[in-house]
């Protein structure tokens, strides 16, 4: 086998791979072997017709792109190894010759990764925010551990209101005819929180417990499900049950129970202080997120479009996973948004630029400053994840194989370097 590289436009290179003619004729056996079982040849039995005949029946190149299919990855993985380019997209394989007694010659087109021209690093001016809290901020915090803690009370003696939880069974209905999603039995529904369409819970209000009342919609034009986007519909529900929420007092008693203090005031003081570290790491992820902007618009790069590409197709398949922990197929979500997959795909193009840009800048920047990562504070970083993992710092340190060590250490450099120009800045 041989290989030649050549350079293109913005970071692209053509690699053109030969395969000897020996491997080719090897690869047509190895297809006819795997397909010989589907020809059917009067005269012979099923799988037992002779290879020269099928290629005189059906033509020489009956098996060449299945021999193509089983050469290329091989071929293509065998030349790249030792290859010292540094590839950042899938390669796009084009066959120039593909001959019986020929050698095999293809060619893939490869993105490389862009060289960056550093500009103004170091010494940036972004000030630092000043972190206050506000009492206002004390109290919606205190407010939300209230409802957390507020008990149910089941009513019984008036009608619906505002802010009460409702168990409903409902059966919608369009022209007359019951549509899929539109009927539900013992639905919580808390009212005035805008679960359901617009206008169906304030219908509810003045309703008695057990009454069967008729709830008239009109579904919104953007709708999802585009059968019932703005068509009028008919609710028949039945309310089975009225609760509202009954909120602790705000006292001593209520701190005690929902914290480690004693005292209101004590408690109010925590939550302060957590607000106030909460805001400084923020001011922080802001401050270091600004100074890597500004060094990223000070560089100069040339990223290939296969480049983005393939960051884009990362992202849809990081974007995917977190959809199907919440039991979502990214069909259904492109459905729901009213999106297809060539626009998500472009909607998520800038997010993609940005990621590369700053991954690029701050490895050139680890590379200008030789920062370089200690095997203590790669350990650190493991035992951090151990412990997130609940697990034993060496059991996850024998599951972490070669590249994925080099892939952790390359991520700590880099964290390294938005210290270091946290630490460069006016």
């Amino acid at each position: 086998m041989s290989l030649q590289v050549e350079n293109l436009e913005h970071n692209m290179v053509k690699v053109t791979i030969e395969v000897d003619a020996a491997k080719l004729d090897a690869a047509i056996t190895k297809a006819y072997n795997k397909k010989k079982n589907q020809f059917n040849i009067p005269g012979f039995r099923k799988g037992k017709v002779p290879q020269k005949l099928i290629e005189k029946e059906y033509g020489v190149e009956i098996f060449y792109e299945d021999a193509a299919n089983i050469l290329i990855p091989d071929a293509y993985a065998e030349e790249m190894k030792d290859c010292d380019l540094e590839i950042v997209s899938r390669p796009e394989i084009d066959v120039v010759q593909l001959e019986k007694g020929k050698p095999f010659i293809f060619t893939a087109e490869l993105a490389v990764k862009p060289e960056v021209t550093l500009g103004d690093y170091k010494g940036l001016d972004v000030p630092k925010t000043r972190v206050t809290v506000k009492k206002e901020e004390v109290e919606e915090e205190l407010k939300r551990t209230q409802e957390q803690n507020a008990r149910e009370i089941t009513i019984e003696d008036r009608p619906v209101k505002d802010g009460d939880i409702l168990t409903i069974d409902y059966s919608g209905s369009v022209d007359g005819e019951k549509f899929e999603g539109g009927t539900a039995q013992d639905q919580t529904l808390i009212i005035g929180s805008g679960a359901f369409i617009p206008g169906f819970e304030e219908q509810l209000i003045g309703k008695e417990l057990n009454e069967e009342t008729e709830i008239n919609v009109t579904f919104p034009e953007e709708y999802h499900a585009a059968d019932l986007a703005g068509k009028e519909a008919v609710f028949e529900v039945k309310i089975k049950a009225i609760k509202e929420k009954e909120l602790p007092e705000l006292d001593d008693e209520f701190a005690s129970e929902v914290s480690e203090f004693e005292t209101l005031d004590e408690y109010k003081a925590d939550i302060k202080e957590k607000i106030r570290e909460r805001k400084k790491e923020e001011a922080k992820t802001e401050r270091e997120n600004k100074l890597v902007d500004l060094a990223v618009e000070n560089a100069q790069m040339d990223i290939p479009d296969a480049m983005v590409e393939e960051q884009v197709q990362q992202m849809t398949e990081e974007f995917a996973q977190r959809l199907s922990y919440q039991g979502l197929s990214m069909e259904q979500y492109l459905q729901f948004s009213g999106m297809d997959a060539q626009k998500f795909a472009d909607d998520m193009k800038p997010q993609a630029v940005k990621r590369i840009e700053t991954r690029l800048v701050l490895e050139a920047i680890v590379k200008a400053e030789n920062i370089e990562v200690s095997e203590e504070e790669y350990k650190a970083e493991v035992e951090k994840m151990a412990a997130m993992y609940q697990m034993e710092t060496e059991q996850l340190e024998k599951l972490i194989q070669d590249a994925q060590k080099e892939q952790m250490m390359d991520d700590i450099a880099v964290q390294k370097a938005v210290d270091f120009l946290v630490a460069e800045a006016k």
